[in-house]
This record gives C-alpha cells, structure tokens and sequence, in this order.
C-alpha cells in the first residue's frame, strides 16, 4: 500500500503558547504538561498525547520524542499535518501542538485493472488518510456533513490528482462544498462535479482546463437558480467562454 501521508515536522526547544492541559498536568518527575489539539479528534489526539509523556518521562529527551514520532510514523496513526513539541526547563513545561487538517472527501483509489486497491480520506493538505478520520472527526462534531465521493485509479493519485482535487474543492465556499455528493475525474483531467441542488441531482461539467475561472461562473449560476428555486439538471461548463444550463422536463 502506497503511503498515504507526508508532514511536516518541527521539534523545538522554544517555548509555545498551549490552550489546554490534560486532566493530569504533572508527571512523575515534575514535568508539567500542557496541550493544544487544534482541529485534531480529542480521543486520538488524547492518546498521543499520553504517548509522548510517557515517552519524554523516560529521559526528559526531545530528541527521544522525535524518534519515536518519526520511527513509528505517529504523524501518519494520528492523522497530523503539523506537529510541534517543546519544553522549558525553567518551568520544566512540555507543550505539544497538534494540528489536523479538515476532511474534504472520501477516495477509493482503484488499480490498472478496476479492482479497489483501498480507501482514504482526502483532506485539506492534499494528503490522504485512513478512513478512521472521518469516524473520528463525525463522532465530535467536527465534521457536520457527508462528505462527497472521489474514484481515482492508483496513476491519478501518483500524478498529483488529489492535490489538485482538494485545491479545487477549497476554491468553493462551504454552502457550496456541503452539496457535493460526487466528483468524477477522467483519464484525460475532465472533471465532472455532481451536487445536490434543491434535493435533485445537478452534473456540472468541468472539462479539463480553466477550472478557477469556470468555478467562479459555477457559483453565479448557483446563486441565479437558488433564487428561482428551479434547479437544472446539468451545467455545461467545458467551453470557458459560455455556460450552458439545461433543466429537465418536469418543473
């Protein structure tokens, strides 16, 4: 299984600003600990926390921390984009920062041959992680809508698609993003978004190219047949310099 993760990591010896502490502040050798989970799930990010206490109690070592972190991939179990650890020995403060990025989709990345090849989270970082995130992030309300469905083959995510994807997604605002119920991309980069308007299905074709220019058309013409509230059922987008918009029989 490909890896599914790449973050960023900072150990430092500065002292950092924490916004919360765990029920049991001191350790046994003194230490105070404080944390800050960002956006992260509570529970997970609670064990991890616990983990590199437990850790750093052995030999007030940092460097002992980052081991851990980096040999165990801790990053990647606890669904981090940033971490940062430091202490203070003059008030002999550990601090741990915690930051999680915010779920966008979920991906079934399919092999050559169509057979699934596993599932992930899509998220905010362009990085993809087990399916576990969005069970988390549901359970503490922290994630208060379903999130759409991407298939992609194995080539698509090895050439840069779930970057581009997530970058796409971010350009719309949440109303918009929360009516999302598919994206489709094809072998040649064409891009058919599926949203949810007015409880029916709407196909927005994308076509391959000019994505930020027909995005911002996308959601004018959004907002015109929110209003009247008759909804199409498709938008034509492939030809940047025109919208078609094509609406069912039955009104």
């Amino acid at each position: 299984m490909m890896k599914l993760t790449l973050v960023s990591i900072l150990i430092s010896f500065n002292a950092s600003l924490a916004l919360a502490a765990l029920p049991h502040p001191k350790g046994k050798s003194g230490v105070t600990y404080k944390t800050f989970f960002g956006q992260c799930p509570a529970k997970s990010s609670g064990m991890l926390g616990l983990m590199i206490m437990k850790e750093f109690e052995k030999a007030k070592s940092l460097k002992d921390v980052k081991e851990k972190m980096l040999h165990e991939k801790l990053d990647e179990k606890f669904f981090l984009s940033d971490y940062r650890i430091s202490f203070n020995p003059v008030s002999q403060t550990l601090r741990i920062n915690l930051e999680c990025p915010e779920p966008m989709a979920k991906v079934q990345v399919y092999k050559l041959n169509g057979e699934e090849h596993f599932s992930a989270i899509l998220s905010s970082n362009g990085k993809m992680y087990e399916p576990q995130y969005e069970i988390l992030m549901s359970s503490e309300k922290k994630l208060t809508y379903q999130l759409p469905l991407i298939a992609l083959s194995i080539d698509q995510v090895e050439g840069g698609a779930p970057q581009e994807l997530t970058d796409t997604i971010q350009k719309l605002n949440m109303d918009m993003r929360k009516r999302i119920s598919e994206i489709i991309l094809s072998k040649k980069n064409e891009l058919t978004i599926i949203f949810s308007l007015g409880g029916k299905a709407t196909s927005v074709f994308m076509g391959a190219d000019f994505w930020d220019e027909k995005l911002y058309k996308l959601t004018k013409v959004v907002g015109y047949v929110s209003k009247s509230q008759r909804y199409p059922s498709s938008i034509n987008l492939t030809n940047p310099k025109k919208v078609v918009v094509k609406f069912s029989d039955k009104i």
